[in-house]
């Protein structure tokens, strides 16, 4: 009992855990997981207390729709029963502070986060609750975040709360006709339902593709020593349709009577451009292909990678910035930090004159481009150098990075 009592092991308790602080009327900074308010904890000093909300602190109700859709499709939110506790240390711990940060994630769920919580607040009268946002967590981006500290994105809150709705509506109204039709238990998403209905759709065109046998025909080569693969292109002047095996071997014995002949050799160079860095989608496509990690290992590492890791003496440092973006955009820091250390560790010929800007690309209007792209926070930080303080999963998610 003496250990759970003990404020040192509460950051690991699930629920509002408090990294270091300064006692009362000093800044309540809330974030969503323990080992965020911990490496944050460490760059904030004793004038702050730093509280975790792990997780979503209210939502929809879990035994009715939830949703008002004669009044203009209101969510009816509810606490969370597992956060009652949690939420009621964080409106202590508010009364007793000067100011509330709201530094959840940078995206639609993270500011839901603050928005729900500052609600629970009392939405802050006279500017005591302030959101911050930080793409990375270091010690410098911390630091600007708390000098600029901005008002909730309601336009951010409206997005989650309209995807958080679709979920439900689709959900509790879908899913009881599969439990009649097919089968007790199932359940229909507003993402996979139409998902489903695509790889119904490409099954059925499989199904339907009646297979044509067809042939190709290639010759291994050699000249003064050298081997070589040629491939029947054309025969006489037309592309070959070579629909059985007799017709493939008829056109190889007429070959093998004639000799075979070079008539031209081109050479060229490739160039192939640098590949853009790392969004959520390549991240996990690259990790899969290269790592074997589902996608779902892929951001629980790159989670971990986020929000901290103990580095020794160091303590926790985050490694990378926020793995959910749709953008391809670096930040002009890092972009000078990267062109300093090429510069230094390869020397100026591999050094382009001007840096390379990546652009999102197809819809890229549409694209959350306050985010960055998915980078180290500090590219002097060598897989290498951190190869001890990493499981063998970080390591090879971080290298990949």
């Amino acid at each position: 009992m003496a250990l759970a009592a003990a404020p040192r092991r509460r950051v690991r308790k699930p629920k509002a855990s408090a990294a270091t602080g300064g006692g009362g009327k000093g800044s309540l900074v809330i974030v969503e997981s323990p080992t965020k308010a911990k490496t944050i904890g460490k760059y904030l000093g004793s004038g702050y207390t730093v509280k975790a909300t792990v997780g979503h602190l209210r939502d929809l109700p879990q035994r009715k729709l939830g949703v008002d859709v004669e009044n203009g499709f209101t969510p009816e939110y509810v606490t969370i029963k597992e956060k009652a506790k949690t939420l009621a240390e964080i409106k202590k711990a508010a009364k007793a502070s000067e100011r509330v940060l709201l530094a959840t994630d940078p995206d639609r769920e993270g500011e839901a986060i603050a928005w729900h919580v500052a609600s629970q607040l009392g939405n802050g009268k006279g500017g005591k609750i302030r959101r911050v946002l930080f793409h990375e967590i270091t010690k410098d981006a911390v630091a600007q975040a708390l000098a600029h500290p901005l008002d909730i994105d309601q336009r951010k809150v409206d997005a989650q709360q309209a995807r958080r709705v679709l979920d439900r509506l689709v959900g509790y109204k879908t899913s009881p006709l599969l439990w009649k039709s097919i089968k007790t238990g199932l359940s229909a998403g507003r993402v996979q339902t139409v998902a489903l209905r695509l790889i119904c759709e490409r099954e059925e065109e499989i199904r339907k593709f009646v297979p044509q046998e067809y042939w190709t025909i290639e010759a291994d080569l050699e000249k003064d020593g050298q081997a070589f693969q040629a491939r029947l292109h054309k025969l006489d002047g037309k592309k070959p349709e070579i629909k059985d095996e007799a017709t493939a071997r008829g056109i190889v014995a007429d070959a093998l009577k004639i000799p075979f002949k070079v008539t031209a050799v081109e050479k060229g160079e490739r160039r192939r451009a640098a590949p853009p860095p790392f969004r959520t989608s390549t991240l996990q496509q690259e990790a899969a292909k290269q790592l074997g990690f589902s996608a779902a290992v892929t951001m629980r590492i790159a989670q971990q990678l986020y929000e901290g890791i103990e580095l020794g003496a160091e303590g926790p440092i985050g490694l990378i910035t926020y793995m959910r973006t749709d953008s391809v955009r670096v930040a002009d820091s890092a972009i000078a930090q990267a062109r300093d250390y090429i510069a230094k560790e390869f020397g100026k010929p591999y050094l382009p004159a001007e840096p390379v800007v990546h652009k999102s690309g197809k819809g890229s209007s549409r694209v959350q481009d306050a985010h960055e792209a998915i980078r180290p926070t500090d590219v002097l930080r060598r897989p290498d150098d951190l190869k001890q303080h990493l499981d063998s999963k970080q390591f090879k998610l971080y290298q990949l990075i």
